[in-house]
């Protein structure tokens, strides 16, 4: 049975594998994340391009059906590069994102919060714009965030602090939808929205991707058929099966072991070391 790849530059692409297997309960993952190389947000963009197509190449290994390119900054590189050299439907995290926030959007005013190298390759200003010219598009890095994340700071005084100054400048723009454009962000989630205002939209991209996804098995007729045997993840409180989901990374699966429950709701404990990526 075909399995959809999905892979990352570490283990921020997990929220984007918990949303397709919430939506799309009876499909197997295989997930790989380059924990070996981490982060890409600094890496320039032929590094990246590179380190995607290894990643690829392993995936394809196993049979997948289609790839999700789970990381905002190998979407940003290398998406535009690869997608037609391989014959597998490959899907990045960029578009979707986009064409939500341009639908959420009531003010023509857009923020989106990112890495350095999502924010310096302007794919998700591209993107907006050509979905619609006439929207304002307001762009901050944001590169403490990550390692916040890892370390489980999601919330106090420190975090407060940074993500206020990171923030401001979406606050003086008066946006009014945000895009969270890491896949790490979205257990910032709370404290964006505290700093931003309830007003603000936040868009995580990892629904519109999961549903992008569903759309594309759809059309291709590659939907797994079979039901199952138990309720798809709920939004918040993951209850999917994950003994039957592959994970691989290459370097360190211990320390991606103890970071995966963060993030995919659930404990981890088949994750491998991928050999000759």
């Amino acid at each position: 049975m075909s399995s959809i790849g999905v892979f990352d530059s570490g283990v921020g692409g997990l929220t984007v594998a918990r949303e397709i297997i919430r939506q799309l309960p009876d499909e197997n993952i295989i997930y790989f994340g380059d924990t070996a190389r981490v982060p890409y947000g600094i890496k320039s963009p032929q590094t990246v391009i590179r380190f995607s197509i290894e990643n690829i190449l392993f995936l394809l290994k196993h049979d997948v059906k289609l790839i999700c390119v789970a990381c905002n900054t190998a979407s940003s590189f290398a998406l535009p590069v690869i997608r037609n050299h391989f014959r597998v439907p490959i899907i990045g995290v960029i578009t979707p994102g986009a064409r939500e926030a341009v639908y959420a959007s009531q003010n023509k005013r857009i923020g989106v919060i990112g890495t350095k190298g999502t924010i310096k390759s302007r794919t998700y200003e591209n993107e907006i714009k050509q979905l619609d010219p006439k929207v304002k598009v307001t762009a901050v890095a944001c590169p403490l965030f990550v390692p916040f994340v890892e370390e489980g700071w999601l919330a106090g005084e420190v975090v407060e602090s940074v993500a206020k100054k990171y923030l401001q400048p979406l606050r003086d723009a008066k946006v009014d939808t945000v895009i969270l454009g890491c896949t790490h962000y979205p257990l910032l989630k709370p404290l964006i929205q505290q700093v931003l205002g309830k007003q603000v939209v936040l868009i995580d991209s990892a629904k519109q991707v999961a549903f992008e996804i569903k759309k594309i098995l759809g059309s291709e007729d590659l939907l797994n058929r079979g039901k199952s045997g138990k309720p798809a993840c709920r939004s918040g409180r993951p209850v999917c099966p994950a003994g039957r989901h592959k994970f691989f990374v290459s370097d360190n699966p211990e320390w991606f072991s103890s970071l995966a429950q963060r993030f995919m709701g659930i404990k981890l404990k088949n994750v491998k070391k991928a050999q000759n990526v």
